[in-house]
Order: structure tokens, then sequence, then C-alpha cells
């Protein structure tokens, strides 16, 4: 039985909804990863990534420079707990139409995130499973 926490790609940074677009990628460059979860008052309200800044950010010409991600994030994300199976997980992105979730320790404190890629490295033929139902989307 593999665990989310054995998988997961482990960071428990935050952004402020009131970062700029273009501070959130010049993160995600830095960091090598493609989302970044957004908190305010010790919770998480959403989530962040590289294809919002993309094609909700400058595709509809915001300025990346004074554009606050709060405007191009997605607030209802969703999560999973670090100590639930992978094939539950996976089950939840497929059912989603997600290619990422947000891990939770059981005190519902982020810890990670898990994403297709994470998956693809270890389990490739659940990674395809989920990977066919998030294209279809």
């Amino acid at each position: 039985m593999t665990l989310v926490k054995d998988l997961m790609t482990r960071h428990g940074e935050w952004i402020d909804p009131k970062t700029t677009l273009l501070d959130a990628a010049k993160t995600m460059l830095d960091k090598e990863i493609g989302s970044l979860l957004v908190g305010e008052d010790d919770r998480i309200i959403g989530m962040v990534t590289d294809r919002d800044i993309t094609c909700r950010g400058v595709a509809k010409n915001l300025d990346p420079a004074k554009t606050p991600v709060r405007k191009v994030m997605t607030e209802k994300i969703i999560w999973c707990f670090d100590d639930q199976e992978v094939e539950d997980a996976a089950h939840l992105m497929e059912g989603k139409k997600v290619r990422r979730l947000a891990v939770m320790n059981r005190d519902k404190r982020m810890v990670g995130v898990l994403s297709v890629d994470d998956l693809a490295r270890r389990m490739h033929e659940l990674s395809g499973e989920v990977l066919d139902q998030v294209a279809a989307h």
C-alpha cells in the first residue's frame, strides 16, 4: 500500500492573495513547480497554477506586475490527506478532473501537493488512468 505522503511533493509554501502574478511566476520558476497554494488568515483559499497565470491573466491582458493572484486563482481547491492511499487520491483526481491535489495532514495543515507528475514517477499505469480522465475534461 502506497500512501500519498510517499509520493507527494513536499512544500509548505503559501503565497498571499495579494502577491502579483509576476512574483508568483518567479516563485514557480525558482522552485521548479507549476502551482502555488494561496493562503489568508492561516487558511488555504485557493491555488494558482502556471496555466491560471497564462490563460486567466496574460491572455486577458492583465498586467502581471500589478495583478494579484486572487484575480486568477482557482478558489475551490480539491485536497486529500497525506495518510490516504494513493489510489484513492488518484480516483479523486479522475473524478474531479484535476491534475493536482493539495495534501493536508490530519490537523488540516498543508504539507504538500500530489500531482499527476508525482504519480508518473512511480506509478505509471495509475498516472495514465488519471491523465485519460483529466485530458477528457
